[in-house]
């Protein structure tokens, strides 16, 4: 299979890291990721007219893509730049929203804000059934219960809240003023929220979500994957400059060989995330969708804690600082292998799957 780019789509990952170095350097994101809102309206403004957000919305739903390439495309570039910005809510939410016939304009061009209420205590991953409880009120719903680390929750105007009903899992429009919303930073930069929904009024968007609900967090996880590959590829340039300069005894520590053997090591994992991750993207049209995904992000969250690891202990202490740039880095490759199930949950999804097909 040829996996060579379209025109379209390096046009907009090359539109996106002109952009993204311009206004999303470093100290640009200390400043805002850490501290309410957790990202930049004016950011989230810029990537909006940029196309980002409806590249990851289908063609038919009013996006510019949403295929698995455009997916990765535009998280790639995020996960290089380091981006706070809330485009995994806002991509989870454009596919229930597309897959249920919802309007995603508004969305597509920035100015509203839905996220993806799925995750409860116990269940990170929302692949169980949920506990939040879904009612018939008249002539609409009403939800009860609770949704933990709601990604980018903290600034939604809507949410999209998965619930259980007497027939199965639905998907349901909530707003925001009419649930209790507490806004948190992550430990890794941007933001999230806790939502408690007591009797809050709901529109039902699909009675029988499970198929919507399920692409939604196959695209993310796909996102997410694409995302740590730009990570580790930033992380790799700088290693790869560092070890050229920092001299011990005279000498570039990159000459040495015991870290030149380190650095091949890496480079490999790299290698590999990047191939499993092409292959993910190349197969969410497929019936080997989830079996490839769980493949991918379990291989990713090994790779990711290695390059985070393995980069801090090659910089020395200086790493481990706030001021540098590189510890924000390991940080969120540390968490990323930790959303939407860790290498654990996604290995045991593969061995199910081959016990299955026999």
């Amino acid at each position: 299979m040829d996996f060579t780019p379209t025109d379209e789509r390096r046009q907009l990952g090359d539109s996106l890291r002109r952009y993204l170095a311009q206004h999303c350097g470093a100290e640009h994101r200390r400043r805002v990721a850490y501290e309410a809102p957790f990202h930049d309206p004016a950011l989230w403004a810029g990537l909006a007219d940029l196309g980002a957000i409806g590249a990851l919305i289908p063609e038919s739903a009013g996006g510019y893509g949403g295929a698995g390439f455009d997916v990765t495309t535009v998280f790639e570039e995020l996960g290089a730049a380091l981006c706070p910005e809330p485009l995994l809510g806002a991509l989870m939410a454009g596919r229930v929203l597309a897959a249920t016939g919802g309007d995603c304009s508004a969305l597509i061009d920035g100015g509203a804000r839905v996220a993806l209420a799925f995750g409860e205590e116990g269940d990170a991953t929302g692949r169980e059934p949920p506990q939040t409880r879904a009612e018939r009120h008249g002539d609409g719903w009403r939800l009860t219960g609770a949704k933990s680390v709601v990604y980018g929750g903290g600034s939604a105007d809507r949410f999209i809240v998965s619930a259980s009903h007497a027939g199965g899992t639905g998907l349901f429009m909530v707003a925001a003023s009419d649930a209790q919303v507490q806004a948190m930073g992550l430990i890794d930069g941007g933001g999230a929220a806790e939502v408690t929904l007591d009797a809050c009024p709901a529109e039902c968007l699909a009675e029988a979500g499970e198929a919507a609900l399920a692409e939604a967090l196959d695209f993310a996880t796909l996102a997410l994957c694409a995302e740590a590959v730009g990570a580790i590829g930033w992380m790799a340039r700088t290693l790869a400059e560092y070890l050229a300069t920092r001299k011990q005894f005279g000498r570039p520590i990159g000459s040495f060989q015991a870290l030149r053997h380190r650095v091949v090591d890496l480079n490999i994992e790299a290698e590999q995330a990047r191939s499993i991750t092409l292959l993910a993207a190349s197969r969410m049209d497929s019936p080997l969708r989830a079996r490839t995904l769980s493949m991918a992000k379990a291989l990713i969250g090994r790779t990711a804690r290695l390059w985070a690891e393995e980069t801090i202990q090659m910089h020395g202490g200086i790493a481990m600082t706030w001021e540098a740039t590189v510890s924000h880095y390991a940080k969120r490759l540390v968490m990323i292998d930790h959303q939407l199930g860790d290498e654990l949950w996604h290995l045991e999804q593969v061995a199910a799957a081959y016990a299955e097909a026999g």
